[in-house]
């Protein structure tokens, strides 16, 4: 009997016996890096805490968030891996790299247009996050932080850091609190 056989046996076993268990996935979570090259983001991350920042080129709210995303790439590059993911399933990967440009950008870019890494971080929205730490495990998903009330009301300036909490919390093999905040930007389209 195969690998997969006995680890599909296993899941059936445990399912049948009234416990609830994660869904097995075929394979690692990949995206596309911009030259189309399969890129496995917790393979990559190497034993540090990994950080998935969900943008679009087209979404204000992203793009305001540009001086933030940069900062906390900045602040944690020697100490975490942080990458941006682009989840529009028509976005080119010419228009990903003029829009690093524009924003002044140095973190890795991914193309998520089967939404892998959407699923695998469970977010909804452009710009949120998902934070995993050190051994794979999603600690985190969400809002950077509480900048937006509702979608076209910012405040002056955010109150609370949720996105830098969690890597923070990363960092110390904690998990924060709390674990996930709905985020307001736009809406990852073909979600399901």
């Amino acid at each position: 009997m195969g690998l997969a056989a006995i680890m599909l046996a296993g899941t059936l076993w445990i399912a049948s016996a009234g416990a609830e268990v994660p869904v097995a996935t075929s394979g690692p979570a990949v995206a596309l890096d911009l030259a189309g090259k399969t890129v496995d983001p917790l393979a990559m991350a190497a034993g540090k805490p990994l950080v998935l920042i969900f943008v679009r080129t087209d979404c204000p709210i992203s793009n305001r968030y540009a001086p933030t995303i940069q900062a906390l790439g900045q602040k944690y590059s020697n100490t975490a891996v942080i990458m941006l993911v682009y989840p529009d399933k028509s976005e080119t990967p010419q228009n990903i790299r003029k829009h690093l440009h524009e924003y002044g950008y140095k973190a890795t870019a991914l193309r998520d247009s089967q939404h892998a890494l959407v699923k695998l971080g469970k977010v909804e929205v452009t710009p949120e996050a998902a934070v995993f730490n050190a051994n794979g495990e999603l600690i985190y998903h969400g809002r950077i932080d509480n900048w937006y009330k509702e979608f076209g009301r910012a405040r002056s300036a955010p109150t609370t850091h949720e996105l830098e909490d969690a890597i923070q919390s990363a960092l110390n093999s904690q998990h924060p609190a709390p674990a996930s905040v709905s985020g307001i930007g736009c809406y990852i389209s073909d979600l399901q």
